[in-house]
């Protein structure tokens, strides 16, 4: 698999959802139930564009040209104080895991945020998800807690750990520079 990784663009968007819908519609992974359309989200899309305060990138497998992940970053919460705490998220299509997509995605991903006013970068990850779990601790991320059973979905109950890093990580894990 030869990928090649760069910012999202408005026409990535019906693959961006083919992702994302394999896991509305199979995993816990998101708590969205059904699968999202591609009109629901073009806002989201627009303000994930480069150049934004939120950024998107994606990660296209070079010989047959499919999207094979994407990463964003997002608002944390609504309200002013928390503007410069950001939430990343990473998918991949479902038979890429394994390949170093989601690691080359984070890397191009922080990268592009090294020089923004943020303070704090947060994920939530359901649980049990454990290459996902590895990924964030590769990346700086420390869990700092658990929600117990906070999402049903496919009958059951499910607990979301939350993981959290500086953006900027003294003497700690750091990306490689562009």
């Amino acid at each position: 698999m030869e990928i090649e990784v760069r910012p999202g663009r408005s026409q990535d968007l019906p693959a961006i959802l083919e992702v994302y819908n394999h896991y509305v519609e199979r995993s816990p992974a998101t708590f969205e139930v059904s699968p999202v359309h591609p009109s629901e989200r073009a806002g989201w899309v627009h303000e994930h564009l480069a150049g934004g305060r939120y950024r998107l990138w994606v990660a296209v497998d070079r010989e047959p040209g499919n999207l094979v992940g994407w990463a964003t970053t997002s608002p944390f919460r609504p309200r002013a104080a928390y503007v410069t705490t950001v939430e990343s998220s990473v998918y991949c299509r479902a038979g890429s895991e394994g390949h170093g997509v989601g690691s080359r995605l984070y890397t191009a991903l922080f990268r592009s945020i090294r020089n923004e006013d943020i303070e704090r970068v947060v994920a939530a990850v359901t649980l049990p998800n454990p290459a996902s779990v590895r990924l964030h601790r590769r990346f700086g991320f420390r869990r700092v807690g658990t929600f117990h059973r906070v999402g049903r979905k496919f009958d059951r109950f499910w607990d979301v750990a939350w993981f959290e890093r500086p953006l900027r990580i003294p003497n700690g894990p750091q990306v490689p520079a562009a």
